[in-house]
């Protein structure tokens, strides 16, 4: 097996396309077709992580978030990152990373905090726009059938909780070729009018490639009339953040404990409780300030979430509870979850779950 093989089921689950623009994600040290020896599953990568790699003859690191996250103008090990890659390059360690690539996954980051935290009737709290494409094509009308199938068993045609779900039109097309084209149907140089159907099929933007594929390869005609549009719909399985409800409410200090015990943090900072029990339940791993406005409007009734400033808590303004539990403590399951996916898609394979501490962060 070669690095490739683990790097395609990755980007299947969680495909780089729906990465942040700020991020740094997919293959940051190594050679893709180098042969795997073993995988260390890891929430950061840090020396003490290339350490434990090499120990356990691993010499593929996947990990959540990336080492080099800006630019490196010089190698020199004069920080931790450089250090980091230095010792990944002297013993041929490659190393991977996905972070907002799975923080935007459905079954991601916030998921698996969810499930922590036993949320039922979950959704995304903010659904990404941008995500989803839309394919208008041309074709024959007996062969309509045929390309609709291609396009639907290369992953178009999913809404929500429904697939295989297209828009047809029947009308009539026209064309002439040249003297250079080779018409499946009608002459070369004579005007041609064929009863066509206009199928319409949207599909997520990552599978563009495959979509594209299965319309070329199952279409009858020598040139394929074609046009894809980008649409500013969200997407209600993919975006960051997450929303939920608890089975039962639950007393506003006692769900902060058990928030503070589940996740282990040595520090819960919150704001005003508001004396009301809590049912509805927003969360977002690693920094999420930014979503402070979206939790209120969705009517959470306490956002989960880390790195909270000063200031952000007076954005409660009596009307949620803010509970910062730590970056470390948010996100430290996603390794487990990246372990569970991998160990089923390579059940004989050497993964290794990371045993290193990588939380920067000390509590007294």
């Amino acid at each position: 097996m070669i690095i490739q093989d683990i790097i395609k089921e990755i980007e299947e689950f969680a495909p780089l396309n729906y990465a942040e623009d700020f991020d740094n994600v997919g293959l940051l040290v190594g050679d893709k077709t180098a042969v795997v020896t073993g995988a260390l599953i890891t929430l950061d990568t840090l020396e003490a992580t290339v350490d434990e790699a090499i120990s356990k003859n691993c010499n593929l690191i996947v990990s959540f978030h990336p080492i080099i996250f800006s630019g490196l103008k010089k190698i020199t090990g004069k920080n931790y990152v450089e250090r980091v890659v230095l010792k990944a390059i002297k013993n041929d360690i490659a190393i991977y990373a996905i972070h907002t690539a799975l923080d935007n996954q459905y079954k991601g980051v916030n998921d698996m905090i969810c499930e922590k935290i036993g949320l039922i009737n979950r959704e995304i709290l903010i659904p990404k726009k941008n995500s989803i494409k839309k394919l208008l094509t041309f074709v024959p009308a007996d062969d309509a059938e045929k390309v609709r199938k291609a396009i639907f068993d290369a992953g178009g045609g999913s809404i929500g909780n429904y697939d295989n779900c297209s828009f047809n039109v029947n009308g009539t097309g026209s064309f002439k070729g040249n003297t250079s084209s080779n018409p499946v149907i009608g002459e070369r140089g004579s005007l041609h009018f064929e009863k066509e159907t206009q199928i319409g099929i949207t599909f997520p933007a990552h599978l563009e490639g495959n979509i594209l594929n299965a319309l070329f390869t199952s279409h009858p005609y020598e040139e394929v009339a074609y046009e894809i549009t980008s649409l500013e719909n969200s997407n209600q399985h993919l975006g960051m953040g997450m929303i939920g409800e608890l089975e039962k409410p639950q007393e506003e200090k006692a769900f902060l404990k058990t928030i503070k015990s589940t996740f282990k943090t040595g520090c819960l900072r919150h704001s005003e409780l508001l004396e009301k029990p809590i049912k509805k339940v927003a969360v977002l791993g690693g920094s999420g300030a930014f979503a402070i406005e979206n939790a209120k409007k969705a009517g959470a009734d306490v956002y989960i979430t880390a790195d909270l400033k000063y200031h952000d808590f007076y954005k409660a303004e009596k009307n949620i509870v803010l509970a910062d539990i730590g970056h470390y403590e948010s996100e430290q399951f996603t390794k487990n979850l990246l372990y569970s996916f991998l160990t089923k898609k390579f059940s004989n394979f050497a993964l290794i779950l990371a045993e290193t501490n990588s939380n920067p962060i000390k509590y007294i």
